[in-house]
């Protein structure tokens, strides 16, 4: 389970941050997680609760913003989100890296996010 790797590493410089504002009292952590990192939200949020146990974060909530793979074509300028592939056995889809227009080469332009958008806090 990678994402408690990813959470441990995120709370570690939240709270490195956070020592910047010793007086301030957070409420949310907000984070940006593209499709292609291949975390679970759940399984990110699970571990936030754990993993802030005992630190100021302690019962702040974890919003987590998805990002779609968008990617940029090489042959015919195709610039939007990128085409997948689901199936019955699948619970959810997978992106197609090649241009849905044409089928070209792509340079992915969004979806590999994993990080932290903002902290929202309140000062005493």
């Amino acid at each position: 389970m990678h994402e408690v790797a990813v959470i441990s590493n995120i709370v570690d410089a939240v709270l490195r941050k956070l020592e910047e504002y010793p007086d301030a009292k957070v409420e949310a952590v907000n984070l940006v997680i593209g499709d292609l990192t291949s975390l679970g939200f759940e399984q990110l949020e699970f571990a936030y609760g754990i993993v802030t146990r005992g630190t100021r974060l302690e019962g702040t909530k974890v919003n987590i913003e998805r990002e779609e793979v968008r990617v940029r074509c090489r042959t015919c300028g195709y610039e939007g989100p990128a085409g997948s592939f689901g199936s019955d056995y699948l619970d959810h889809t997978v992106p197609i890296l090649a241009c849905p227009e044409c089928g070209g080469g792509v340079e992915v332009t969004a979806g590999e996010s994993c990080g932290v958008k903002d902290i929202e806090i309140t000062e005493d």
